[in-house]
């Protein structure tokens, strides 16, 4: 009868994981594939680089976009089935956001030979080695003792803000789709005001919070763009790491709901309004560039800015702005202690004349302006 045998596995990483050429990775690879014995012991190593991934600041859903971005669906299902692996074996208490993210994971079945499996989990475990430390997404000061914090339930008003959206995001017609959209900024202004009266009035106000958008390929200094001017209309901060691929939000808890909602549906309008008109330049006989996308992408953002930061100040009365000016210190504050060191970009290659007006004009069709004052 066969047992584990870590040093197959100890051999194979000092092999294989340290070193970043292919005669390295198919020696080890080889190693494994001859020793079945070793699987369960391999499988232990990966969840502790999922362990130590965790202590670095990462979550489940930053180390599957990154798998995703460097390596394949294969090594994505492997991370997956490993990560799901580390949390049933720990059972450690997390957040509702982590929750859902281990919900979006599908492990599924790697159907391969041995070798290619073992060469594939190998290639995992050098990128999981190689993952760098990240900002911390929970607040030590917001989790002090002296700072308790009251937990809300999810508002009634979100299951209907995602509604409006989902809707401005089906309909083939300009002008419903503002409407829809515009409402939505309405309700998610009004949303984020109630939540800050209730705070205010409670004697254990929420702190900030924060959490990752990815930002996928390609024109990601537009889309990133996009996001920050969402964020900012509902007074949140965005910082973006383009190495990996992702922005950080800073908020109180309804505004980084209202900026994940808002920001998928805007990028599903603006996609399906460059593709439409990418279709008619084609009709037409014209052929559109990257440098069209890129510029449509980056006037679209630029004017969707100051739609958003309209329809949020309709919601604004005199009253109300000692409370907020209290909870925008409370983010700029966070943000500043999360990322004491910033620098601004610019997006480039904005030169296409044309796909800057067409993007301009699919923001003006997807414009977020009240259409009337919520009591």
């Amino acid at each position: 009868m066969s047992t584990s045998t870590p040093g197959t596995v100890d051999r194979t990483f000092k092999t294989a994981l340290y070193a970043d050429t292919d005669t390295a990775l198919d020696t080890a690879a080889s190693l494994l594939a001859a020793d079945p014995s070793a699987d369960a012991e391999l499988a232990l190593r990966g969840e502790e680089f999922i362990a130590t991934a965790w202590r670095r600041g990462w979550q489940p859903a930053d180390v599957v976009r990154i798998v995703r971005r460097e390596l394949d669906e294969t090594h994505v299902r492997l991370v997956s089935g490993l990560i799901l692996g580390a949390e049933a074996r720990h059972k450690q208490p997390r957040g509702r956001r982590w929750a859902a993210q281990l919900e979006d994971l599908d492990p599924g079945t790697v159907r391969t030979d041995r070798f290619s499996y073992a060469t594939a989990v190998l290639e995992l475990y050098r990128l999981l080695l190689r993952l760098p430390p990240l900002e911390p997404l929970d607040d030590p000061i917001a989790k002090s003792p002296h700072k308790a914090t009251h937990k809300t339930p999810e508002s009634r008003m979100l299951p209907r803000i995602r509604a409006l959206l989902a809707k401005a995001e089906a309909t083939g017609f300009p002008e419903e789709a503002e409407a829809l959209t515009g409402k939505a900024q309405e309700l998610m202004a009004r949303h984020s005001i109630d939540e800050a009266l209730l705070a205010a009035r409670t004697p254990a106000a929420d702190a900030p919070g924060a959490c990752r958008i990815g930002i996928d390929p390609p024109y990601e200094t537009a889309k990133a763009t996009l996001l920050d001017a969402v964020a900012a209309a509902n007074r949140c901060r965005a910082v973006w790491n383009e190495s990996l691929g992702f922005s950080t939000m800073v908020g109180f808890e309804p505004d980084l709901e209202a900026v994940e909602l808002l920001h998928t549906s805007l990028l599903v309008q603006a996609t399906a309004a460059m593709t439409k008109a990418e279709a008619a330049a084609r009709a037409s006989g014209r052929r559109r560039t990257k440098t069209f996308r890129q510029s449509f992408l980056a006037a679209y953002a630029h004017r969707i800015a100051t739609r958003l930061t309209s329809a949020t100040e309709t919601q604004v009365t005199e009253d109300l702005l000692p409370v907020l000016a209290t909870r925008e210190a409370a983010v700029s504050d966070r943000t500043d202690r999360m990322f004491p060191e910033t620098t601004t970009t610019r997006v480039r290659g904005v030169n296409d004349a044309a796909g800057w007006t067409q993007g301009a004009e699919a923001a003006d069709r997807a414009q977020v302006e009240p259409h009337r004052q919520l009591p």
